[in-house]
């Protein structure tokens, strides 16, 4: 008994809606960030918005760790050879790598889930 190939999947825009949805995240991370260093000029030593910028540092902080820039990075910034806006960057732009390789990952994950599943009922 000969079994027909499987059927061809519909065509389903994976990498668009991927960095649709990193995009998007991106921007919300860097206007909630950019509304909080505003918030702390006008409330500086707020231990709420202090807790919270770290919060939102302590992911870029911990990847860069993990890759070993932290150390030089810290170096640099308390020689003052890095501007706070140059580190802020550079948490930006950690922040918006990590939530892209999120996004290619989880996309990635649920178009082969997706597969599967398509794979599975055409079988039936």
């Amino acid at each position: 008994m000969r079994q027909s190939p499987p059927p061809e999947l519909p065509p389903l825009p994976l990498m668009r809606i991927m960095s649709g949805n990193a995009f998007l995240l991106s921007v919300i991370y860097l206007l909630v960030g950019i509304v909080v260093e505003g918030a702390q000029y006008v409330w500086p030593g707020s231990p709420f918005l202090l807790h919270f910028s770290l919060s939102l540092d302590s992911l870029p902080a911990r990847a860069l760790e993990m890759v070993r820039l932290m150390q030089p990075l810290r170096a640099a910034y308390l020689d003052n050879q890095i501007s706070p806006f140059r580190l802020r960057l550079i948490f930006g732009v950690t922040t918006i790598i990590i939530i892209f390789l999120l996004a290619v990952v989880v996309g990635l994950f649920m178009g082969t889930l997706r597969g599967i599943v398509v794979r599975q009922s055409s079988r039936r």
